[in-house]
């Protein structure tokens, strides 16, 4: 059946019928109460306060348009402070209420340049600390740690060796977390069983680094580098250094080199000035009497040398570096904000001419590793093996480049904006700080050396940079170690590769020094 249309004056009154109900519905909503919420999506009546006209208005809120990306992040303000206990041990600390945490860290010249003419000696006696101690095994040890809700961390290096711990700061809980902590550091057992234990993990690591380029090409470029030097020598030690290690040497190296006077002890945390000063004598009186080890003495540097690891592998490691400087070295921060252009990370110029440019890897990055004496200067990429001689010529042309112009004025000003934008990360939790205390106590730096660091940055010119790197720099001293398929090999292999993916995630890249402290 068809349906007619409605007329017109039909239409006319739907329409006023329509805008009386909508009307009366309206009313209703706003004269009565509001419902009780039935459900968590509910919406519920807020109250709002009359507003005085008379106050000011509430400022808006800041947003993504309004924030000015040119100006620096505030910093945390750092009161820093600076003893010596009476057994010798440097004392640094800064009090932090905002959580009720304690953060404690100990630092000892006890790395791997102190093993002499057993390498790996240091490696153990740290991993063994909390393998038994003061009677305790090392099952009592962890229970006790976890029983508290406290953390225990230790670390050895080539320039240091260190401990650490993290605990609330409740009486009930901080007291017996730094007794348990005092006793693995001064009271190590190095029971007989953990100590093989330990010692067979080291060989078996010694045969996976066999089978790693990454590490090959780490070592190689280490012993290069630093021919005769305590830096040359391998941290995880060799087979027949560690057979020769005993638990009795052991004992002595740690009464040696952990000892009081060769200490730095730095806190940060829930605590005032008299309680940080209570535990640090504390620690310090429980460790072995002596004093600080006498410094490493400085390499000599090299004549330009390349060294060719031969490794059945279709890519190849790449390690191209010199000495560069030590942690004191007045050129530090050019050479920092230098390398910031040079080879970190994304728009650097060797990741925009090797991977940009080229595509002939992945990744590839350049540091500097200040230490105790002359550090590092390293550029780390692999690549596949027919294309190792245009990756060299591409690095070394860069760096070339680099040391003899320098920066540009635009990416001077881009390294600086960065370095200002990220360094309150570098000071964001107690943990990071502590870390930056014990940089400044290890290495002998004055108590404000982050604000005269950040000072020196800003005030950095073009030429301070390329002046910088022309002292410290010389293509006449510069190491290359390859790691990979002789030349004649890759040649041959060319073609067969052509397919393959070229570089590798950086994450299989091994680091030429383990990161001991911030770089700032």
């Amino acid at each position: 059946m068809a349906v007619k249309p409605m007329s017109p004056p039909r239409w006319f009154v739907a329409i006023a019928v329509l805008i009386l109900v909508f009307a009366i519905l309206i009313s209703k909503r706003n004269t009565a109460p509001a419902p009780e919420p039935t459900s968590p999506v509910a919406e519920t009546a807020i109250s709002v306060p009359d507003i005085n006209p008379e106050l000011d208005p509430i400022p808006p809120l800041a947003t993504l348009q309004s924030i000015d990306r040119d100006k620096a992040p505030a910093r945390r303000s750092l009161d820093l402070q600076h003893w010596t206990t009476e057994e010798g041990a440097r004392v640094y600390f800064m009090q932090a209420s905002e959580l009720p945490m304690l953060d404690l860290q100990l630092l000892f010249a006890a790395g791997a340049s102190r093993d002499g003419e057993l390498p790996g000696l240091a490696t153990l006696v740290n991993g063994m600390l909390n393998e038994g101690a003061g009677g305790m095994t090392s099952s009592e040890i962890a229970a006790g740690f976890e029983g508290l809700g406290a953390e225990f961390e230790n670390g050895s290096h080539r320039d240091m060796a260190l401990a650490s711990v993290r605990s609330l700061t409740s009486a009930d809980k901080l007291d017996p977390a730094l007794a348990l902590f005092t006793r693995v550091v001064s009271q190590p057992d190095f029971p007989e069983d953990a100590f093989q234990r330990l010692r067979n993990q080291l060989l078996a690591s010694l045969q996976f680094r066999l089978q790693s380029p990454a590490a090959q090409a780490s070592e190689a470029f280490w012993t290069g580098l630093y021919p005769g030097h305590p830096y040359g020598s391998l941290p995880q030690g060799q087979a027949d250094s560690l057979a020769a290690i005993t638990p009795e040497l052991m004992q002595a190296f740690h009464q040696q080199y952990y000892a009081a006077g060769n200490a730095v002890i730095s806190l940060v945390g829930d605590i005032d000035r008299q309680q940080a000063e209570r535990i640090a004598a504390r620690i310090s009186s429980a460790l072995p009497e002596g004093p600080a080890a006498e410094p490493v003495s400085d390499p000599a540097p090299i004549t330009a040398t390349r060294q060719q690891v031969d490794f059945n592998s279709q890519q190849t490691h790449i390690m191209v570096g010199e000495l560069g400087v030590s942690r004191q070295a007045k050129d530090y921060p050019a050479l920092y904000v230098g390398n910031q252009i040079l080879g970190s990370g994304f728009g650097s110029r060797l990741m925009e001419e090797i991977r940009e440019t080229r595509g002939l890897s992945y990744s590839v990055s350049s540091s500097f590793s200040p230490m105790q004496a002359t550090g590092p200067f390293v550029i780390n990429m692999q690549t596949r093996s027919d294309q190792v001689e245009q990756a060299l010529e591409v690095i070394n042309s860069t760096l070339d480049t680099f040391v003899s112009e320098g920066p540009t004025e635009a990416e001077l000003i881009r390294s600086k904006r960065q370095i200002m934008g990220e360094f309150p990360l570098s000071t964001a939790s107690n943990s990071a700080i502590v870390s930056q205390l014990g940089m400044i106590g290890f290495y002998n730096l004055p108590l404000n050396h982050l604000q005269l660091f950040l000072d020196q940055v800003e005030k950095l010119t073009v030429a301070d940079v390329r002046d910088a790197f022309q002292r410290h720099l010389s293509a006449e001293q510069r190491l290359t170690v390859t790691v990979g398929q002789p030349p004649a090999v890759s040649e041959e292999a060319a073609g067969e590769m052509e397919g393959e993916t070229q570089g590798a995630e950086a994450e299989n890249q091994e680091s030429p020094e383990p990161t001991e402290t911030s770089e700032l």
